[in-house]
């Protein structure tokens, strides 16, 4: 018999119920929050058009016939098309500000936002940071991100998607720092003048095309593009890897995140001393360079591991 609803008068109580259908369901969470309550009050804020720092005591606010049932429609889509959260809002978090997003480009999620916050220190010396790279940039949310960060500094994206691009255009454009980040549609550095950069930072692809069959239904609705990186998911981190001295500074580094191929990058490249850096809100596999560091790099080219 069809389930009786009518009881859910509230905030609060349409809350509970999709975070108890969430878990009957066995989402997976990992695009923005990591459990079924926080996911469910994120999407039940957005139906019903309120902010999600909405004051607690809102909770208890009765709801119109009208709205549950928008509410329910929009719960029952993550159940039923299994899509991450920020596809239904079209906007996610990243480092304490909103970005729009589509199916596109990867939901904005990476361990790097906390670094970003700390300004990079105390790895770099923040008011001397004046050229930032964001390499496979995506929705630009750590471009723009950076440019927040680092007010006196320029920032140059790259994105080789240019649906992806599309996105990180306007989400420069709305974040007003249109005059400080550049948006380059190419591969990697090719699309870049000689500038020497204080940052490079990226969060390339870096799943295997194993681990990318074994991967929850949600992460099959985000772009191939931007999470599958071949046999050992490292085929975009070396040839970052080959590039990164010729592109920064003197005293700059080299942040990437590698997630779980971090085991393969270290047998990979058993000659770089990888720092891996320990992150507060939790993550890992980010590993910082300098450029110093990157000379003992016995590799080829960036332009022969092209062909």
């Amino acid at each position: 018999m069809p389930e009786d609803t009518d009881c859910l008068t509230t905030i609060r109580d349409l809350v509970r119920w999709g975070a108890s259908r969430f878990a009957a369901a066995e989402l997976h969470f990992g695009h923005g929050t990591d459990n079924a309550l926080d996911e469910s009050l994120q999407l039940v804020l957005h139906a019903l058009r309120l902010d999600y720092d909405l004051p607690a005591q809102f909770l208890d606010a009765h709801v119109t016939a009208g709205e549950r049932r928008d509410v329910m429609a929009f719960l029952n889509r993550r159940i039923d098309e299994r899509l991450p959260a920020a596809y239904l809002t079209g906007r996610a978090r990243f480092a304490g500000n909103w970005y729009r997003v589509n199916a596109h480009v990867l939901v904005p999620r990476s361990p790097i936002a906390e670094l970003i916050e700390r300004r990079f220190a105390p790895w770099v010396e923040p008011d001397a940071v004046a050229h930032i790279l964001d390499l496979c940039t995506g929705s630009g949310c750590i471009a723009v991100a950076c440019a927040h960060a680092f007010p006196d500094a320029t920032v140059d994206a790259v994105e080789l998607s240019p649906p992806a691009v599309a996105v990180a255009r306007t989400n420069v454009a709305e974040h007003g720092v249109g005059d400080r980040v550049r948006i380059l549609e190419g591969d990697l550095y090719g699309p870049l003048d000689a500038t020497r950069y204080d940052l490079i930072v990226s969060n390339p692809p870096y799943v295997s095309v194993e681990e990318m069959g074994e991967m929850p239904a949600e992460y099959r609705h985000e772009p191939a593009l931007g999470l599958e990186a071949g046999a050992d998911g490292l085929d975009v981190v070396r040839r970052i890897l080959a590039g990164a001295r010729r592109r920064l500074a003197a005293n700059g580094i080299l942040v990437v995140e590698v997630g779980g191929s971090a085991g393969h990058l270290v047998e990979a490249f058993p000659e770089l001393p990888f720092l891996w850096l320990d992150l507060e809100r939790g993550g890992d596999g980010v590993f910082l360079l300098d450029a110093e560091q990157l000379d003992a790099l016995a590799y080829p080219p960036e332009e022969e591991l092209q062909q």
